[in-house]
């Protein structure tokens, strides 16, 4: 095992896959040189070389048309988008060409291309660099979404996404690049489409992703000192394809369901899991399920407002607690 910070896992999971197949390349705006500007792609110019390690101008449309070729004609490109607000400069790519090019050729072109991208709130930078946006790329036929919690999950998941047969957008969540975490020595290769129970209970089933994580642990705990409510806690981890055996196995257990949603409230990754449950567990459900996320506004850059809106450990703990009538 080692100890690595989530940014430091971002850099190992690409030298793995590298280092395995000479077809991945990586580029984007200051990856290279500067070792990206969230610093999680330091060393591997000097790895790997600059003809497959390469800086591109600030155009994300050509960072993702340069993509799409190199993918379609045999290699495997893992590009990043800075801040995954941006991906609405390029949507065209992201929601018209590689995902449905498989589609469209009959089979006969595969489009097998990692974006990476930083996304999410909590770093102060204002409305357009803070949005977390996974479930604008959710709704896409045609493109897998992923978005780790942990710096393990960040080397596993990463590979899994190279080694895809298809496009997927994966998400690192810019508030957890400091954060540490145990990873295991060698090669790590995760399944996408799989669901974490992190923390088993029995009184209520509790959703998260990528910085939600930690927050639902976190009000895990204190329900349990304080009000002796046991709830599950469930890294999602990959929104396309969704694990909803793992989900709706835990509510037929807890009978009760949370969210923990980043996303703004309209339309967020929750509604449709919850959507899903109810056409589909109903009888399992002791009470309706319930959303707890960030309000349907801008996100401010202040960071008294930007915390206050943001889901907190407390107000989780306070929207089970009274939801639960304890």
């Amino acid at each position: 095992m080692a100890e690595l910070t989530y940014r430091d896992a971002v850099a190992r999971a690409i030298a793995q896959e590298m280092e395995r197949d000479p077809d991945v390349i990586f580029f984007g705006e200051d990856v290279a040189k500067a070792g990206g500007v969230f610093k999680a792609t330091v060393g591997l110019l000097d790895q790997f070389g600059p003809r497959r390690v390469r800086d591109t101008p600030i155009s994300e449309q050509a960072i993702l048309g340069a993509a799409m070729g190199a993918a379609m004609t045999g290699l495997k490109p893992i590009a990043e988008i800075m801040f995954s607000d941006f991906l609405a400069v390029c949507w065209d790519y992201v929601s018209n060409e590689f995902p449905k090019s498989r589609y469209m050729t009959n089979g006969q072109v595969k489009c097998p291309l990692v974006v990476r991208t930083g996304n999410g709130a909590g770093s102060r930078f204002g409305a357009q660099h803070s949005q977390s946006v996974e479930n604008w790329c959710m709704m896409i036929p045609g493109l897998k979404v992923v978005a780790p919690s942990s710096p393990a999950d960040v080397v596993g998941l990463l590979a899994a996404a190279v080694r895809d047969p298809d496009p997927v957008i994966f998400f690192e969540h810019k508030s957890l690049y400091a954060v540490k975490g145990e990873v295991p020595d060698g090669e790590i290769v995760d399944t996408l489409g799989t669901a974490k129970i992190l923390r088993p209970g029995r009184d209520a089933t509790v959703l998260a992703l990528a910085l939600m994580v930690p927050r639902a642990l976190a009000a895990a705990e204190t329900l349990k000192a304080e009000h002796g409510i046991d709830v599950e806690v469930i890294d999602v981890r990959s929104l396309v394809p969704l694990d909803m055996q793992t989900i709706l196995g835990s509510v037929a257990r807890t009978h009760r369901l949370f969210t923990v949603e980043e996303n703004p409230r309209l339309c967020g990754w929750g509604a449709e899991i919850v959507s899903i449950a109810v056409e589909e567990a109903f009888y399992d459900l002791d009470g309706p399920p319930i959303r707890i996320t960030t309000p349907h506004i801008p996100l401010p850059a202040a960071d008294a407002l930007e915390d206050m809106v943001l889901p907190t450990p407390a107000r989780i703990v306070e929207t089970i607690r009274r939801s639960l009538g304890s």
